[in-house]
């Protein structure tokens, strides 16, 4: 179906696609937070070689993100382009999520850093192939420029109930509080009920996901039938195609520095908030307060925004807001103006949270409507809808903010001399300033990456100039490929 005789989505149908990112959010929020903690401070190993095994991943993962969106973009199904994926890959996400935080226990040192590069690898590419496609489904569900806004807002709400499922778990049940531990994730007898629960979970909801939005099938593009089925060669030459775009190629950019940002403050939360704050487990659940609002905020507004401002300017201030906010507690911290014994101290810190959730928000929404807007500039240049090729560079460089930003944590654990199984109070006050100067540091790339995104040029007008060609050319295919009528009896007389 075609322009206006594609229906509207329905709320039902939106919810049950943002599910499918409750899934990835939960993924990776208790990975970026917890590989990290349990391979160094329950396991022992060193931070710096953690990092390394984590970051090796990245060079798979430059490969495979891009040619599963080749692959999705290109297949022919009674299932349509996206599902045969999404149902695929169900299953080994949830055992290889279940196996990287259980390894055998008669590894030694390089057998778990093996096992750790292994399996989050394996992990990394079992979540691709869901989610790769699973984005290019949303992107491809409206050709309307604000209908789009709204899906991928409900889809960032969803984000966040993923984030805060696995905040409010990790913080209250696997990991509560006690006497012995005021950090639970630092006992090791809680983490089989940890990896084993969120494997569900995860399982869970990528199923209803696919199942529900199965439905949504016969209403979007197949490609055409003399578009050539997948290949090296035809891999190489979408990852061409969508190089050549300006608007891509921005992003890409943009993407690559805020990742740095990303993956380095995630590497380092659960760092500050245990050994520099010194908060409990049941102090840090109620940071969920903050992202509710921030994301309910951004949620909200994100359509209205695209209303009145343009998208690059909308990204770009939210994405400056998301770099400096956050980092401001711990410059006050650097300077000595904030502690763990300052009065009032979680109030303060769940009030700068606000700065991190509701600009996050906007900017996600507001760059996954961006990549859709694009794909239409490379249909109406190429004849073919790219957008799990273009998604996969969402995708992919979230696992550099899991892989590479993570690394760089490690390296600033190694450098500042973070001591394993560390007990919180028991750091050395140098220590924990490191830390916070790094995560202050950390707003650099950020900053780089809001230059980029203030580049981008996709429009209002531009978008619906793009769909008037598009449209305009298709009506003019069907013209010519309709056959001639036959003349009648009269006529032929």
């Amino acid at each position: 179906m075609k322009g206006n005789a594609l229906p509207p989505v329905s709320w039902r149908m939106k919810w049950a696609f943002g599910l499918g990112s409750s899934a990835e959010s939960i993924v990776i929020t208790t990975t970026s937070a917890f590989l990290m903690l349990f391979y160094n401070q329950v396991r022992g190993l060193d931070p710096a070689s953690i990092g390394i095994a984590l970051a090796l991943g990245l060079v798979a993962n430059a490969v495979f993100d891009p040619l599963i969106g080749s692959w999705s973009d290109r297949t022919r199904s009674r299932w349509g382009r996206r599902h045969p994926f999404m149902f695929a890959s169900i299953l080994p996400a949830a055992l290889l999520f279940w196996a990287l935080f259980n390894p055998p226990a008669a590894l030694g040192t390089t057998g778990q850093l093996v096992w750790l590069a292994v399996l989050n690898v394996l992990l990394l590419q079992a979540m691709t192939v869901f989610h790769t496609p699973h984005l290019a489904l949303g992107g491809e569900m409206s050709e309307d420029y604000l209908e789009r806004s709204s899906i991928m807002s409900v889809n960032t709400f969803f984000l966040w109930i993923g984030d805060t499922v696995g905040w409010q778990l990790c913080f209250l049940v696997f990991f509560r509080a006690t006497n012995a531990f005021p950090n639970g994730a630092l006992d090791p007898t809680r983490w089989p009920l940890f990896s084993v629960s969120i494997a569900g979970i995860v399982l869970a909801c990528l199923f209803v996901s696919s199942a529900v939005t199965r439905r949504r099938i016969p209403y979007l593009v197949q490609p055409s039938a003399d578009t050539p089925g997948f290949s090296p060669g035809e891999w190489a030459r979408d990852i061409g195609r969508v190089l050549r775009n300006r608007n891509y190629l921005v992003l890409l950019v943009g993407f690559f520095f805020l990742s740095l940002m990303t993956g380095i403050r995630g590497g380092l939360w659960i760092y500050t908030a245990t050994y520099l704050w010194q908060l409990r487990n049941d102090e840090l659940a109620f940071f969920s307060i903050g992202s509710l609002f921030g994301y309910l905020f951004g949620s909200f507004v994100v359509t209205w925004l695209h209303k009145r401002f343009e998208k690059r300017w909308t990204g770009m201030v939210a994405l400056l807001v998301y770099c400096i906010g956050p980092a401001v507690p711990l410059a006050l911290a650097y300077t000595g103006i904030l502690s763990a014994q300052t009065p009032g101290l979680l109030v303060i810190l769940i009030a700068f949270s606000l700065l991190q959730h509701a600009p996050y928000s906007i900017m996600t929404t507001t760059i996954y409507s961006a990549l859709a807007d694009i794909a239409d500039e490379n249909e109406l240049k190429y004849g073919l809808r790219q957008e799990a090729t273009l998604y996969a560079t969402r995708t992919f460089f979230a696992r550099v903010d899991q892989a590479l930003g993570t690394a760089l944590a490690g390296w600033v654990l190694a450098v500042v001399a973070f001591p394993a199984k560390a007990a919180p109070g028991a750091v050395p006050q140098v220590v924990l300033m490191g830390l916070a100067g790094a995560y202050v540091l950390s707003v650099i790339p950020g900053l780089v990456a809001s230059i980029f995104y203030g580049m981008l040029n996709v429009t209002r007008s531009t978008h619906d100039a793009t769909r008037a060609a598009i449209d305009a050319r298709k009506q003019q295919a069907a013209r010519e490929s309709a056959p001639e009528p036959k003349p009648s009896a009269l006529q032929e007389a």
